[in-house]
């Protein structure tokens, strides 16, 4: 199955925009009474046909629609500290949509070696990943925050709020925290994590996050990349719910 998107679907008609269109003739060469498959990225899967193919235009009449499509019964928001070499922070934002995340924040520490991103190309590669990988939730990007900012703020729908940092033998892993409160609810739950910078974070920021009730995990004994640290947390919680 081929997935394509567009936020434009009304009256069971889909619009393309030029981008999506111009891959859909040019390069995938779909012709008028071609089936196909679309997303709105709000999880919704659509079945629907190609009805009209113009220079600008591409319109799609939609036949059968699948609401809330492989819909996760959790909430799963990382806030990570975007890499100095941006290809390797767009690396973690492909693979933890493919694996399965809701909700991203860039977040900017004091040992941060990158401050500034441009959303609109990081959230295309998030598209670009929710088709590749089949999935109709496009995940939230949010905009850069600064990390006392990001830990006051209001996170009350979360059960589980964390924060992944170093040299601290004693503290548990995140399987191990998370298993424990899957069991105390009986399901899988909301699960905000924080990643730091390559330097980790400050003692500082560690005892901020403390303040804001974050509780300390490990992600196990090897000393990772942020982009990976991501990954394993996506991951790790992902296989932990569906257990």
């Amino acid at each position: 199955m081929q997935l394509f998107y567009t936020k434009n679907i009304e009256n069971n008609l889909a619009i393309f925009e030029e981008e999506e269109a111009r891959h859909a003739t040019q390069v995938l060469r779909k012709r008028v009474g071609d089936a196909l498959h679309l997303t709105d990225g709000l999880g919704n899967l659509f079945e629907g046909e190609v009805l009209e193919i113009g220079k600008k235009t591409f319109v799609v009449g939609i036949k059968k629609t699948i609401e809330a499509y492989n819909k996760r019964d959790f909430h799963l928001h990382i806030a990570i500290a975007p890499t100095k070499n941006i290809d390797r922070f767009e690396w973690f934002l492909e693979k933890a949509t493919e694996i399965g995340v809701d909700e991203i924040t860039p977040l900017i520490c004091k040992r941060s070696e990158r401050t500034v991103i441009k959303p609109e190309r990081l959230r295309g590669v998030l598209l670009s990943a929710m088709k590749q990988s089949l999935k109709t939730y496009l995940p939230k990007m949010n905009e850069a925050v600064d990390f006392q900012r990001f830990t006051k703020q209001d996170f009350s729908l979360y059960k589980n709020k964390f924060i992944a940092y170093c040299n601290d033998d004693s503290i548990k892993t995140l399987a191990q925290i998370y298993s424990e409160t899957k069991v105390k609810y009986e399901k899988p739950t909301n699960c905000v994590i924080l990643i730091g910078p390559e330097g980790d974070f400050t003692e500082g920021e560690v005892g901020s996050a403390f303040a804001a009730n974050f509780k300390g995990v490990s992600l196990g004994k090897s000393r990772l990349r942020t982009e990976t640290a991501g990954v394993v947390a996506v991951h790790t919680i992902n296989l932990l719910s569906e257990i």
